[in-house]
């Protein structure tokens, strides 16, 4: 079995061939055919970032999914006579198969038949870039590829040139049959244990550095957002840090943190994170949890949404299921459209309709000094307000709360002057002695 890490450094899908595919879409309760549709509109970009054309779709409602070929054997059929008719190289389905349901779908269709998780691992495969990312792409492909192995003989196509060393999400590529079935499990197991310790020491690794950011004080702000609604971008345009951006999805896998001065004065660590998308593979969220902890380790979320994209709720849902599931659901967010540059009307009702969103283009720079103004506001209100009592001699501190934190109320008595202000917790403790309690003492 080849190396999977050096498959990655070369493209997974040929790029002197152009694959064919036949896209199938299958509605089920309590999804509405229109969802079935724009799901299958994010696929045919999916698979164009992968390097292949769409040719058809095969659309079809259902109660429940038909547990040998998932579509049920007539609209297998049907769908045999579309491959025929457009030449298809492979079928993808946007619904998620079984690996039985795979092999009986090319048993019957002669040729590939994957899913949207295929396409997404192949993608990620293409663009991991750092020694992390292509550990963390490469663990996920072999957990997809492990229950799949039995069917590799038919599962990962019969075109020249051998299946893909990078776990069979390669579309249009084939494997050389199951006489080496046991001895390839076991090799993949062991991979497997392998790049896992691998993530592991990286883990603690990120723990570390956590922990000292922590002890830091510095509050920290993750950027995270739809695939291709400009992170990278409105990260560059904050602090030149020189993330690459193309418009195409899943540009960026590697989180990216530069330090960020807001217009108070107050410094903030930024994170650029990698980008979700509805479906987001299970496999890919586990291999990716030690990078999108940034997120739920952030005092604040700045969730930037594309204002030009044609389901702006359906995204935002979707980055919503995947913050759940590294709880990060919890952490507050300023939701941020993009793209107001490209349709000003839409993203100004966009903001309308979610209080508290700001409008903004990172191309252009429109609305980016709103954008800090609110994203300062807003970690400002997150600190705690306590109340002090400084004595007049003490000028000194006065200086410093006013200098670590927001004075909210300044009074002067008898003796001293009482301030409200909102401190971190950092700060908090250098004034512990001025502190008022309940009950009115210093």
């Amino acid at each position: 079995m080849v190396a999977l890490t050096d498959a990655l450094t070369d493209t997974l899908i040929d790029r002197s061939i152009r694959e064919k595919i036949v896209l199938v879409g299958v509605t089920l309760p309590p999804d509405h055919p229109d969802e079935t549709e724009r799901g299958l509109d994010e696929l045919s970009a999916l698979i164009e970032t992968a390097g292949a054309d769409e040719v058809g779709r095969v659309v079809q409602r259902r109660q429940h999914p038909d547990p040998p070929t998932f579509i049920g054997k007539g609209k297998a059929e049907e769908l045999l006579e579309v491959a025929l008719a457009t030449d298809c190289d492979t079928v993808v389905f946007d619904n998620e198969l079984s690996p039985a349901q795979q092999f009986n779908l090319e048993k019957l269709l002669g040729r590939t038949a994957i899913d949207r998780t295929a396409v997404i691992l192949d993608i990620f495969a293409q663009n991991a870039a750092s020694l992390e990312g292509k550990t963390q792409v490469e663990l996920a492909l072999l957990r997809y590829r492990l229950p799949r192995l039995r069917r590799t003989g038919k599962a990962f196509s019969q075109q020249a040139g051998g299946m893909s060393a990078a776990g069979g999400a390669r579309i249009g590529s084939r494997g050389p049959g199951e006489t080496q079935l046991e001895t390839d499990r076991r090799r993949l197991v062991r991979r497997i244990h392998r790049l896992e310790a691998e993530l592991k020491d990286i883990q603690q690794h990120r723990d570390t550095q956590r922990k000292r950011r922590k002890e830091a004080r510095t509050q920290r702000v993750a950027i995270v957002g739809y695939t291709n609604a400009g992170k990278s971008t409105l990260l560059n345009r904050l602090t030149d840090a020189g993330v690459l951006v193309e418009d195409r999805l899943f540009a960026t896998l590697d989180a990216t943190t530069r330090r960020l001065d807001l217009p108070g004065g107050e410094s903030v660590l930024a994170t650029d994170t990698v980008g979700f998308v509805r479906k987001l593979p299970h496999q890919l969220v586990e291999a990716f949890k030690s990078t999108l902890q940034v997120a739920a380790d952030a005092h604040l979320l700045v969730h930037v949404v594309d204002a030009t994209a044609p389901d702006v709720a359906g995204n935002i849902e979707a980055v919503h299921t995947v913050l759940r599931e590294i709880e990060a659901g919890g952490v507050p967010q300023l939701l941020a459209f993009n793209k107001a540059d490209l349709d000003p009307e839409t993203a100004a009702t966009l903001v309308k309709r979610y209080p508290g969103s700001v409008a903004f283009s990172a191309a252009t720079g429109e609305g980016v000094d709103e954008l800090l103004a609110t994203l300062s506001t807003h970690l400002r209100a997150m600190q705690p307000v306590v109340e002090l009592s400084i004595p007049y001699e003490r000028a000194d501190a006065l200086a410093a709360v006013h200098r670590e934190g927001e004075v909210l109320v300044e009074t002067h008595g008898d003796t001293g002057t009482v301030v409200q202000a909102r401190l971190d917790d950092g700060s908090r403790a250098q004034f512990r002695e001025f502190e008022v309690d309940d009950e009115g003492g210093s």
